[in-house]
C-alpha cells in the first residue's frame, strides 16, 4: 500500500495569509500544494515570490514543498518533469492495455453481443474523459494538482487490482452460452468505472503540472516547455505501443488477470517514482475555481442586463487592483458579456471589510475587465470545440469494432504465430509515432527553409485530422466490403488481417495531427488561470466523441439491420460510409469556425473601445 502524505509544516496564519489574499478580497487562493512553510520564515519571501520578486533566481508564482519561494537551480526544470511524463506513461498503459482488448472479453467470454460490447466500451472511454472535468475542478478548487495527480492515480490503481481480482473469481463470469447476471455485470462495471475514476481524475492535471515545471517568462525554460508537449505525446503513444502489444499478448495468453496486475503494479510504482519528486517540484498558486469565475460573469452580466446602461467606453469598466502584466485588455467580441464590469453602485458591493477595509465587490454583481475576457476567450474555444467531436467518434472504431473485425481474419504470421486481434491497433500507434517524427524532423526544417515557418497553425493540423478521419472511414468501408464478401463464401480462404491497415494508419495519422492541434490550441488560447479546465475541455471533446459513438450505434441498430449480433451478420460497411458522410459535413463547419476563430484572433478584430449603442446593437 502506498500513503500519500503532503509535507508536515506549520500553516501560515494570521499576518502570514495576507499574501495569499486575493487583491479583490473574495477570499483565500490555495497553492497547488497546501501553502505552508517553516515557523519563523521571513514572510516577505514568500511575498516577493507572489510579486515577481525574490532575486533573479526565483520563479515568480512558483513555491516548493515547504511553501518558500521556489529557486529555479533547485526545482522543476526536465528533472521534476521526467517524472511526471513516468506517470502519464503508466496512466496508458493501463487505461489503454483495458479498453483495446475489452471488446473481446465482452464478446468472448462475458458472451454480450457485438454492438452492445462495443457500447460499454465506449461508455467507460468516454467517462474517463468526461471525469476530466470533475479531477480539474477539484485540482483548481480543493487539491491542488499535485496531490489530485497522487490521490486519483492511486484510485485508479486500485480499480485494476479489483479488475484484474474480478477475471480470477469464476461465480463473476456467465457459463457458456450464457448471458451475465445483472450481479456479474455490476461487479464488472464497478470496476471499470472506478478505474474511469482515476484516470479522469489524474489526466487534466498530469499535462498542467508537468508544464508547471517550467517558468515561461524564461526565455530557455519557454523553449523547454514546447518540447515537454511533444514529449508527453510521445509518452503517451508509448503507453499506448506497450499496451496493444506486451499486455495483450499477455491477456491472450496467460491470463488476463496477469495482465491487469501488471497494469497495477505499473501504476504504484509509478505513483512511488511520482511522490519521489515533491522536494523538487515547483507548486504554482491557484487563481480558484475557473468553473466559479465563469458562472460569476455570466451572473453578474444576466443581472444587469436591461437595468444598467453600459458606458459609451471600455475604460469606463470596472477593473481590479491586479498587477498590471496580469491584467487582459478588452476586447469589443462578445459585448454583452461585459455588462458583468459594469458599475451599477453601492449594490455592487458586499459590508466592509475586516478591519474597517473599503468595501470589497461582490463577484456575483462586479467583475473585472480581465475576469471577463477570460470567459470571452474560452467562448472564442467552443466552435472549434463541438467540430472536433466527431474525430474522436471515428477513434471509438478502432478499438471496438475494428478489433471485432481482426478476430474473424487471417491472424497468422510466419509457421506459429498468431497475432493478437487488439495488437493490430500497433499499426494506429506507429503510425502515430511515425507521422510526429516525421513532421519535427523533416517536415518543420523543410518549412522553416522554404517558406520561413514553424509548420502548420494549430488549426490546420486540426483540419488535416479530420480530413485524414474521412478516408480512413472510406477505406475502412472498403475492407469490410471486402471481409463479409469473403465471410459469405465458405470456399474461401479467410482474408488477411493486415487488409485493415489502411484505416489504422490514416485515423492514426489524422489523430497525430488533431491531438496535437488540439492540445496546443486549448492551451495557448486560454486564460492563464484556466489551464486546467482548458485541458480537460479538451478531454471532453474525446468524451463526447465516445458517447456519441455509443448513442449512434444504439441508433443505426434500432433503425436499420446494419449492425447485428455478429459482425458477419452485419453491414458494418454501410456504418462506416456513414460516419465518413458525417465526418464530410463535420469538416465543412470545422473550416467555418476556424475562420472565425483566426479572425477572433487577430489584432485587429481586439479592438479596445467600443460604444454603448454599437454594445446593445450587438447584444
Amino acid at each position: 500500500m502506498v500513503f500519500v502524505h503532503a509535507p508536515v509544516l506549520a500553516p501560515i496564519k494570521g499576518e502570514d495569509r495576507k499574501s495569499t489574499r486575493s487583491s479583490s478580497n473574495q477570499g483565500f487562493h490555495s497553492i497547488d500544494l497546501p501553502a505552508y512553510r517553516r515557523p519563523g520564515e521571513v514572510e516577505k519571501k514568500t511575498s516577493a515570490a507572489w510579486s515577481g520578486g525574490g532575486g533573479g533566481n526565483m520563479v515568480r508564482d512558483a513555491v516548493d514543498y515547504r511553501g518558500c519561494p521556489a529557486d529555479r537551480s533547485a526545482t522543476g526544470g526536465w528533472v521534476a518533469a521526467a517524472l511526471v511524463l513516468g506517470i502519464e506513461l503508466c496512466e496508458r498503459l493501463s487505461t489503454m492495455g483495458i479498453a483495446v482488448n475489452l471488446v473481446t472479453y465482452l464478446t468472448g467470454t462475458m458472451h454480450l453481443p457485438s454492438a452492445a460490447a462495443a457500447n460499454v466500451v465506449t461508455d467507460f472511454m468516454g467517462t474517463s474523459f468526461l471525469l476530466c472535468l470533475l479531477g480539474g475542478f477539484l485540482a483548481d478548487s480543493f487539491l491542488g494538482r499535485y496531490l489530485t495527480i497522487a490521490v486519483f492515480a492511486l484510485v485508479q490503481s486500485i480499480g485494476t487490482a479489483l479488475l484484474a481480482a474480478s477475471t480470477l473469481v469464476t461465480h463473476l463470469r456467465p457459463p457458456p452460452g450464457e448471458q451475465p447476471t445483472p450481479v456479474q455485470m455490476a461487479v464488472l462495471y464497478a470496476c471499470l468505472y472506478l478505474i474511469a475514476l482515476g484516470t479522469g481524475g489524474l489526466k487534466s492535471s498530469v499535462s498542467g503540472f508537468g508544464t508547471d515545471q517550467f517558468d515561461d517568462r524564461d526565455g530557455r525554460e519557454r523553449a523547454a516547455m514546447g518540447l515537454f508537449f511533444n514529449r508527453f505525446f510521445f509518452f503517451i503513444s508509448l503507453g499506448t505501443l506497450l499496451a496493444v502489444t506486451v499486455l495483450v499478448y499477455v491477456q491472450d495468453h496467460v491470463g488476463r488477470s496477469w495482465a491487469y496486475g501488471i497494469c497495477s503494479a505499473a501504476m504504484l510504482a509509478a505513483i512511488a517514482v511520482f511522490l519521489s519528486g515533491t522536494r523538487r517540484y515547483r507548486y504554482k498558486r491557484s487563481s480558484g475555481s475557473p468553473i466559479v469565475h465563469i458562472l460569476q460573469v455570466l451572473v453578474a452580466a444576466a443581472r444587469k442586463r436591461g437595468v444598467v446602461k453600459r458606458p459609451p467606453t471600455a475604460a469606463a469598466l470596472y477593473e481590479d487592483d491586479r498587477p498590471e502584466h496580469a491584467r487582459i485588455a478588452h476586447t469589443a467580441q462578445f459585448p454583452c458579456l461585459d455588462m458583468a464590469a459594469v458599475v451599477a453602485g453601492e449594490e455592487d458591493n458586499e459590508v466592509a471589510g475586516p478591519g474597517g477595509r473599503a468595501a470589497a465587490p461582490n463577484p456575483w454583481k462586479l467583475c473585472s475587465v480581465s475576469r471577463v475576457e477570460e470567459v470571452k476567450m474560452v467562448a472564442r474555444l467552443m466552435p472549434v470545440w463541438a467540430t472536433t467531436i466527431l474525430f474522436w467518434t471515428i477513434y471509438a472504431q478502432m478499438i471496438t469494432f475494428s478489433v471485432e473485425q481482426a478476430t474473424t481474419m487471417d491472424r497468422r504470421v510466419g509457421a506459429g504465430f498468431e497475432i493478437p486481434a487488439a495488437s493490430l491497433t500497433v499499426f494506429f500507434v506507429g503510425a502515430i509515432m511515425l507521422t510526429l517524427a516525421v513532421y519535427d524532423r523533416v517536415f518543420i526544417p523543410l518549412c522553416r527553409v522554404l517558406t520561413g515557418k514553424q509548420g502548420f497553425t494549430n488549426l490546420e493540423k486540426i483540419g488535416i485530422g479530420l480530413a485524414l478521419s474521412i478516408l480512413g472511414m472510406a477505406a475502412a468501408a472498403l475492407c469490410e466490403k471486402k471481409r463479409l464478401a469473403v465471410a459469405g463464401n465458405s470456399g474461401t480462404p479467410m482474408i488477411s488481417v493486415f487488409l485493415l491497415t489502411p484505416q489504422f494508419l490514416l485515423v492514426g495519422a489524422g489523430e497525430a495531427f488533431i491531438y496535437t492541434g488540439q492540445l496546443d490550441f486549448f492551451i495557448t488560447r486560454s486564460p492563464k488561470g484556466m489551464k486546467t479546465m482548458s485541458t480537460g475541455l479538451f478531454l471532453t471533446t474525446l468524451s463526447l466523441g465516445f458517447f456519441f459513438s455509443s448513442v449512434l450505434v444504439s441508433l443505426v441498430k434500432g433503425a436499420t439491420t446494419w449492425l447485428g449480433d455478429t459482425i458477419d451478420c452485419s453491414r458494418l460497411d454501410y456504418f462506416y460510409w456513414l460516419l465518413a458522410v458525417l465526418s464530410v459535413l463535420n469538416l465543412a463547419a470545422y473550416l467555418v469556425c476556424a475562420k472565425w476563430a483566426a479572425a477572433a484572433a487577430s489584432p485587429e478584430h481586439q479592438q479596445p473601445h467600443t460604444t454603448a449603442a454599437d454594445a446593445e446593437e450587438k447584444c
